[in-house]
């Protein structure tokens, strides 16, 4: 399920059988002109491929709105306001909680988090929407989604 009105009316519906939650987390930053690209291109992916996993998932899993970030940022700080959210989130109640990322700067603060970190190594597109570009995503999402299972 995604956060959209008719899936949220779903979701209190049947909340009962959604037991897993995913994260999309993105740095942002608009002062770094020469990486706006590929942080965009990132972006894109990242939604595509979060999408992905949902379509796979649907009516286990609820697909949270994007966090964002400042990319030169205290990281230490976007821990607690991820577990902020992370907290919110277990309390409706989630049992599985993913913070999903292709951002490795991540990996040295997984411990303190909440939420179960998915680290995908990140890469680029000229066009994340060509069919290339998703054949590989499908590919790399049934491999997340296999993780994801395991958890269960």
């Amino acid at each position: 399920m995604q956060w959209t009105k008719k899936d949220m009316g779903l979701y209190v519906g049947s909340k009962e059988y959604i037991d897993t939650a995913i994260i999309p987390i993105l740095p942002f930053q608009l002062s770094q002109e020469s990486n706006l690209g590929k942080s965009t291109s990132k972006r894109e992916i990242l939604s595509i491929f979060a999408s992905e996993i949902e379509n796979e998932l649907s009516g286990r899993l609820l697909l949270i709105p994007n966090y964002y970030y400042l990319e030169y940022g205290d990281k230490a700080e976007e821990v607690k306001r991820l577990n902020s959210w992370t907290g919110e989130i277990q309390e409706q109640p989630f049992e599985h909680v993913f913070i999903l990322t292709f951002d490795s700067g991540w990996k040295r603060y997984e411990k303190d988090l909440l939420a179960n970190l998915l680290w995908l190594p990140g890469f680029q597109a000229e066009n994340p929407n060509s069919d290339e570009m998703r054949q590989m995503i499908r590919g790399q999402v049934s491999d997340v989604v296999e993780l994801i299972r395991s958890y269960w």
